[in-house]
């Protein structure tokens, strides 16, 4: 079996990418698969799920996309992990990393250590939800797909939000 070079993984915030939605998504009964299409735009979903919500959707302005970098980059330094290329946006982080651990634990490490410095910071309630269950997991294989998943990270998602 091919051992990956890295992967790109991205998780959104909470509320702010419904089952259903439009943009695409996958079914968190994990019907959806790599190469396999997300389930179709459903608006009744949406709205299902928007009214079951006992929060607001949470969004990262300037401190809190702040707060979120450093931490990533802080936690990937201390396990050591390859910090490839990281975008955090208001309601979405892309990260390219690479590291001798299943990419569900980069990413649960790095939303756990998040959602800790955000409420240290007192950016985010004790009890608040901030991020969405999982995100997308993508191996990468060949130092050209690490390549383009870090274009994509870097280039490929609009204006830069740290100004």
């Amino acid at each position: 079996m091919a051992v990956p070079l890295a992967y790109l993984l991205t998780w959104t915030t909470h509320g702010t990418w419904l089952h259903g939605d439009r943009r695409g998504s996958a079914d968190h009964t994990g019907a959806h698969q790599h190469g396999r299409p997300y389930i179709p735009h459903q608006p009744n979903r949406v709205a299902f799920e928007r009214a079951e919500m006992v929060a607001d959707p949470v969004l990262l302005d300037q401190p809190r996309r702040t707060i979120v970098e450093q931490t990533i980059c802080d936690h990937l330094d201390f396990r050591k992990w390859q910090l490839l290329a990281l975008h955090v946006r208001t309601n979405h982080i892309h990260l390219v990393a690479a590291a001798p651990v299943p990419p569900e634990k980069i990413m649960d490490q790095c939303k756990a250590w998040c959602t800790r410095r955000l409420r240290e910071a007192d950016l985010a309630s004790q009890h608040a939800k901030v991020w969405t269950r999982h995100g997308s997991t993508r191996y990468l294989f060949t130092q050209d797909a690490v390549n383009r998943a870090i274009h994509y990270v870097l280039h490929e998602q609009g204006a830069d939000l740290r100004q």
